[in-house]
């Protein structure tokens, strides 16, 4: 009879750590897989957020447009630009009436509440407006509304970008 040394031979040693080294590895791999999701993820929803945000603004400042009222803003627009007076929030809660300049300036659809810092509604190579004149079915769209007194029923916003172009819509609450 031999006797029997106790321990591991050279090759079992070499297979678990050639097991261990892929199961590390697969590890790190699907825990980098999901940091990259979640940083997705986060992108995504952090650029939603800015898209809704940006939306509710242009809403909130067409709604609110004021025209034909003393102090007021005639309505400006053009194909590439649009200037009026509206009611916008200030940062104490309250609305106060500022000048509102909307277009593209630097790669970038800017809208500009008075004397302050542009505020970045959307990344857009340029930008296009169009001004309904009436409703109904014989409606039509125009290119530019110049008026102190009164404001077109809606205005059409189509940004254009390396995807594409976006068409957004923004109803006017009341001509003035």
């Amino acid at each position: 009879m031999t006797a029997r040394r106790a321990g591991f031979t050279l090759v079992e040693v070499m297979v678990t750590l050639l097991v261990a080294g892929i199961v590390v590895l697969t590890a790190e791999r699907l825990f980098g897989a999901t940091a990259d999701g979640v940083r997705a993820v986060r992108a995504s929803r952090a650029e939603l957020d800015r898209r809704s945000n940006a939306h509710r603004w242009l809403a909130s400042a067409f709604l609110s447009l004021e025209v034909g009222t003393e102090g007021a803003l005639p309505f400006e627009g053009r194909p590439d630009r649009v200037t009026f007076s509206s009611r916008l929030p200030t940062e104490y809660g309250w609305a106060e009436r500022r000048a509102v300049t909307l277009g593209v300036d630097g790669g970038q659809f800017t809208g500009r509440p008075g004397a302050d810092a542009p505020i970045v509604l959307a990344r857009a190579t340029g930008v296009a407006f169009d001004y309904l004149l009436e409703p109904g079915a014989d409606s039509r769209w125009v290119g530019t509304w110049s008026s102190p007194v009164s404001a077109p029923l809606a205005v059409r916003v189509r940004l254009s970008h390396d995807g594409g172009v976006d068409t957004a819509l923004y109803l006017i609450k009341g001509r003035g």
